[in-house]
């Protein structure tokens, strides 16, 4: 399944997007709560561990999602060619970049003096708040009204509580 809206200008500025999609951005923010919530009820482990493994899950769910798109409905459509190859790795990009800044709380963490069960929580709390993040900035890029900007921004606010809520129940 491709993340994206297919909404390429075609012409002199081939490759260059008529508007953002930030899709990515939402699935790679929830794809990385759920890595953090999957290696919080393993126990204590190394933080080094827990940034290696959000950074390669989200590069892994972009090498797949390039894939479906390149393999999916591209295939049928156009020739591939090197350039339809790099639009599909940019425009699938910010799954992984979804994951860098909880990554990044992970790293920083002993700074701000926190166990692991507290880089847990940062680490959660930054993903929810990029999934809440991407949101906001797709819907005020496709030009949304406040009314749905709010909205979204409600949504992905839940369905990160639901996420937080899905830790919860598992440490208890």
């Amino acid at each position: 399944m491709s993340t994206t809206d297919h909404t390429t200008v075609r012409g002199p500025d081939t490759g260059r997007r008529a508007r953002a999609d930030y899709t990515g951005g939402v699935y790679g923010s929830m794809l990385a709560a759920s890595v953090v919530i999957g290696a919080g009820t393993l126990g204590s482990f190394p933080r080094l561990e827990l940034v290696i493994l959000l950074l390669l899950t989200g590069v892994a769910f972009w090498v797949a999602h390039v894939h479906a798109q390149l393999f999916g409905s591209r295939l049928a459509k156009e020739p591939l060619d090197r350039h339809v190859v790099f639009h599909a790795c940019r425009e699938e990009w910010p799954i992984v970049k979804a994951a860098v800044p909880p990554a990044l709380a992970v790293a920083v963490s002993p700074l701000l003096g926190l166990d692991v069960q507290g880089a847990l929580w940062l680490a959660l709390s930054v993903a929810v708040a990029g999934q809440v993040g991407w949101s906001v900035a797709a819907a005020r890029r496709a030009g949304a009204s406040w009314r749905l900007v709010a909205a979204t921004a409600a949504v992905n606010l839940l369905l990160g509580l639901l996420i937080i809520s899905f830790k919860v129940f598992l440490k208890h």
